[in-house]
């Protein structure tokens, strides 16, 4: 009987794991990656559209912890993150809500949201480059000062 390489094995499995998501991407509050949220995506398995998702807050060197949230579809995501008070943050992905604070490393599910958003875009989640990243909010533009200022 005559057996397979497993270096050929490896090399047909290939394209079989190639289709699978596994990704992350943070936003860093305030310029510290010493606290952070993320969105962190796992597709299990390469003929499922399925790819299970938690969110990662951290504010080191007190806490960090992972909260599973719904799962997303493979090679589509789109999370938006609303600033929602002092280490508060808000996230929207479809018409799920969420809570975030980075003080505490608390986390939960917004059962009753309100109409419109808690306070400002401060970015979103999304693919970008065939890559998952976070997106920052367009910045106001600062005014133009005369020279003689």
């Amino acid at each position: 009987m005559r057996t397979i390489p497993k270096s050929l094995l490896l090399l047909l499995a290939l394209p079989f794991l190639a289709a699978c998501e596994y990704e992350g991407a943070a936003f860093i509050v305030n310029g510290n990656k010493d606290e952070n949220i993320s969105l962190v995506r796992e597709q299990r398995w390469f003929w499922s559209d399925e790819v299970e998702q938690a969110v990662v807050v951290s504010r080191m060197p007190t806490c960090m912890r992972r909260h599973d949230i719904k799962s997303g579809v493979a090679g589509s995501v789109k999370m938006e993150v609303f600033e929602a008070g002092s280490s508060l943050w808000a996230l929207k992905q479809g018409k799920n809500w969420y809570l975030a604070s980075t003080e505490k490393c608390e986390f939960q599910r917004w059962t009753e949201p309100p109409d419109e958003p808690p306070g400002r875009l401060v970015g979103t989640f999304s693919r970008k480059n065939d890559k998952l990243e976070f997106i920052p909010a367009d910045k106001p533009p600062k005014p133009i000062r005369p020279a003689d200022e």
